[in-house]
């Protein structure tokens, strides 16, 4: 399975379309339907192609249809979906309700996360990836500490 690698920042056209990176195309297999979704805990989108409805299909299969976790998860996978086409040039329309969530005016960062990638409000992404670094430091630290001899252990 081919991958979302990488990141890149692409600018957005007069008529709200962008680029997706060229990096990350093969991992959409010529695909001309890109899948987003908003993410719930930050201030970006989820996007990919058939692969991530796959993997968030798999997660549905396994939950109780009947609870309130099938429910909400379903809406939002479901019924927030963006479904984007890509045109002959790579672009792709960002939609208002993706553009209100991000806070994306004039650029946008687009952050590989394996199977799927981040759509994010540069600005907004560079302050997350500080906090994740910094998180990550912490961690490093922590296994360093835990590890008897006090090295860093790669992680």
């Amino acid at each position: 399975m081919e991958r979302f690698l990488s990141s890149a920042i692409n600018k957005v056209d007069k008529k709200g379309r962008v680029s997706i990176p060229a990096v990350f195309r093969p991992a959409l297999k010529g695909g001309s339907t890109l899948y987003a979704t908003l993410s719930v805990d930050q201030p970006a989108v989820e996007a990919g192609g058939p692969e991530l409805l796959e993997v968030n299909e798999k997660r549905l299969a396994a939950m109780d249809s009947f609870s309130p976790e099938y429910e909400y998860f379903s809406l939002l996978v479901h019924g927030d979906m963006n479904i984007m086409n890509i045109d002959g040039e790579g672009r792709v329309i960002l939609s208002d309700a993706i553009r209100e969530h991000t806070g994306i005016t004039n650029q946008v960062a687009f952050v590989g996360r394996g199977h799927f990638f981040q759509i994010w409000e540069p600005e907004r992404f560079q302050a997350y990836r500080e906090e994740a670094r910094a998180k990550v430091a912490e961690m490093r630290r922590a296994l360093s500490a835990g590890n008897g001899q006090g090295k860093d252990t790669g992680t």
